[in-house]
């Protein structure tokens, strides 16, 4: 039997920053929350469908943290709502990069998510990591294959998985400007 294809509608947001916080807050300890006068600096960048954000923490020592994302959005009951996140948070040196996947909570967990850059490409494939009720989450190892093919990509890829009745879910991902915000990113 052939699956049944749902696919979400996107537009990419320019309040990319607030939906993928909580993606970041997965991966890392919350830090306490700062003094009234010690509010964190945020500054962003945006690079053609990417966005760059970084967050100074002010206090002994200051503490800068800083990611590139891309929001997808669909329409819900005549509304757009965040629907979908990606992002690479700054690489530890000598560590693979990572790149964090968030999907809403309806997932089918025994399914991997699988990244293309495009339609004939086989991409890569990785269980999901945890759910919280923001959202589901899963981490990808980027090797260097396959960012050199994140960077020469051009177009749309795509993330696939299955939603909680097995349904295959897609989800369309940019790759214009990934380029120039990983090269961003790595100067922060």
């Amino acid at each position: 039997m052939q699956s049944e294809k749902k696919s979400v509608s996107w537009s990419l947001a320019g309040a990319v920053l607030l939906a993928l916080s909580s993606a970041a807050t997965a991966q890392q300890p919350r830090p306490p929350e700062p003094a009234p006068n010690e509010a964190p600096q945020r500054t962003t960048a945006t690079y053609a469908n990417w966005v760059l954000t970084c967050d100074t923490q002010v206090g002994p020592p200051p503490r800068k943290t800083c990611q590139i994302l891309q929001m997808v959005q669909a329409q819900a009951q005549g509304r757009t709502v965040p629907f979908s996140s990606i992002a690479i948070v700054h690489p530890v040196k000598g560590q693979p990069i990572k790149l964090v996947i968030q999907v809403p909570t309806n997932i089918t967990i025994s399914t991997n998510v699988r990244i293309q850059t495009a339609d004939a490409d086989p991409g890569v494939a990785a269980p999901f990591a945890r759910c919280a009720p923001a959202g589901c989450f899963v981490d990808f190892e980027l090797k260097d294959d396959m960012v050199k093919k994140f960077r020469t990509a051009s177009g749309n890829g795509k993330i696939t998985y299955a939603d909680v009745t097995g349904r295959e879910v897609v989800v369309p991902l940019s790759f214009s400007g990934f380029d120039q915000a990983l090269e961003a990113l790595a100067k922060e």
